[in-house]
């Protein structure tokens, strides 16, 4: 081969290193901004699981995943101490506070229960629907027929009883927490049991709601 073919051969396989090379630098430059994309992309859907799973999953600072329930008041502060006698508690009906130390058996009843008795079963995550005696024959069936259609889970963990002197025509109790409601067809009623029996507030969480006092009758 001439000194001219020779020339022109290595002109070539220059030409070639020099494309195999911008080629390689290609793909290193593809494959980063690849992974670039991806990391972005892993970051972005963590952020979303990370704000929806503080939300509670379009929840809130109620249990159960959903907005709070509009009118539920809050108390802290509660004592958790055994006594024997009467307590005189500040809320109506009582949400806490000092208590007999036997629970009051969860169900349905038909006339007013002990309030130092009921303090103990809210300790151990129930909920105590409380209506006034005055309160239509259809409501009260109302209240009987929404805790009986609770899943056991929840019905295990129901008081409904009447209640003298309440501040409202029907109020619904838990640790620390209490909603009082004009009509025993008021919607939050049924959120108020799905939040609150056995919820997050429940001192005991898992203490049981039987074996204690009262015989209710449903």
């Amino acid at each position: 081969m001439s000194k001219g073919g020779r020339n022109r051969q290595k002109a070539r396989e220059k030409i070639a290193q020099m494309r195999a090379k911008e080629a390689r630098r290609r793909r290193r430059r593809n494959w980063v901004i690849g992974a670039g994309a991806a990391v972005v992309v892993v970051i972005a859907a963590v952020g979303i699981a990370l704000a929806v799973t503080r939300s509670g999953g379009g929840g809130s600072a109620e249990a159960g995943g959903t907005s709070p329930i509009a009118g539920v008041q809050s108390f802290t502060g509660l004592a958790r101490t055994h006594v024997q006698g009467k307590v005189r508690y500040p809320q109506t009906p009582p949400v806490g506070g000092k208590h007999n130390p036997v629970p009051l058996n969860c169900g349905i009843y038909p006339s007013p229960v002990p309030n130092e008795n009921g303090v103990h079963s809210l300790e151990h995550g129930a909920v105590w629907i409380t209506y006034r005696p005055g309160l239509p024959a259809a409501g009260v069936t109302r209240l009987q027929d929404l805790v009986r259609g609770e899943p056991q889970a929840k019905r295990a963990y129901t008081i409904l009883s009447p209640y003298p002197g309440l501040p409202a025509p029907v109020v619904a109790s838990a640790w620390g927490k209490q909603l009082r409601l004009k009509s025993a067809a008021d919607a939050r009623l049924q959120r108020f049991i799905t939040t609150y029996a056995q919820g997050p507030q429940t001192p005991e969480p898992g203490a049981a709601c039987s074996g204690g006092v009262g015989t209710p009758a449903g």
